[in-house]
């Protein structure tokens, strides 16, 4: 995966790094509006701001990010699938059920399973795997082995006929558990751990606020960017759904973003001018 790539190794290989950058584009790339602008540790400025200005006269929406693992959308959307498949390893709810959740109650576009079998679980498990490979096995990026028996069966989604879903002609559809105290805790989570991994990019200067929320809202098709999702909530709200999950399972992926409890502590809200 582009966002697995470091962009520094790259421009090392070169006689002249300082004019080697990254620019990460979205499929499809002719519709797609946003364009991930990565320089490397070595880049001059000057390159920065000529590509940033081309770009933006292409009528793209351009994100400035730091040269990590995933830049900003394969590291922040993570847990839209990692938390889903949680949820649905823990026997709360099954794949339809997830998917009603996050469609009805969180206004997404498509449900964590739906994408992932659009996506191919193939790709989307080897996309988890490089990213926990790459944050020296930071448990928030841990995989899934339900993804990884689903990869190894074949069961790659849209492409094969069948994932988590079956897309045969004579399938037939299952049916979601609509309780909306279910879909409620459903949602809740999967967004508290969205917002979560947006303010800890935003914390650890991978990204403007404003370049974090851009980047989900127009490279993955977000109702909301997160961070401003995270002020309409209320920053407390954020920081004790975290305390929350961390307090039932004591696993250091549920850990509260420092960017959120200093926020809640201060009083303040993203500013995303």
């Amino acid at each position: 995966n582009t966002s697995s790539l470091s962009i520094a190794s790259i421009a090392s290989s070169l006689q002249k790094p300082e004019g080697c950058i990254g620019i990460h584009f979205f499929n499809p790339a002719p519709l797609m509006r946003l364009v991930e602008v990565i320089p490397a540790v070595q880049t001059d400025e000057k390159v920065v701001e000529k590509c940033v200005g081309i770009i933006t006269d292409w009528k793209k929406t351009v994100a400035v990010a730091k040269d990590t693992p995933g830049f900003i959308v394969n590291r922040v959307a993570r847990p839209f699938y990692g938390e889903a498949l949680r949820i649905y390893e823990e026997g709360i709810a099954d794949f339809a059920t997830i998917d009603w959740a996050m469609k009805e109650l969180g206004g997404f576009r498509m449900g964590p399973f739906e994408l992932m079998d659009f996506i191919g679980n193939d790709v989307n498990y080897a996309v988890t795997e490089s990213v926990f490979a790459a944050f020296y096995f930071d448990p928030r990026y841990k995989p899934s082995f339900t993804q990884k028996r689903h990869a190894e069966a074949g069961y790659l989604g849209r492409k094969t006929g069948k994932g988590y879903y079956d897309y045969a002609e004579d399938a037939v559809k299952p049916e979601p558990n609509k309780v909306k105290a279910l879909g409620d805790q459903i949602y809740h989570r999967i967004l508290a751990m969205l917002i979560n991994e947006a303010a800890d990019a935003f914390f650890l200067n991978i990204a403007s606020a404003k370049d974090i929320d851009d980047a989900m809202t127009k490279g993955v098709n977000y109702p909301k960017g997160l961070l401003a999702w995270a002020n309409e909530k209320g920053i407390a709200w954020c920081v004790e759904q975290m305390d929350a999950l961390y307090d039932l399972y004591r696993e250091d992926r549920y850990r509260c973003s420092p960017q959120l409890r200093k926020m809640k502590e201060n009083n303040s809200l993203f500013e995303l001018n």
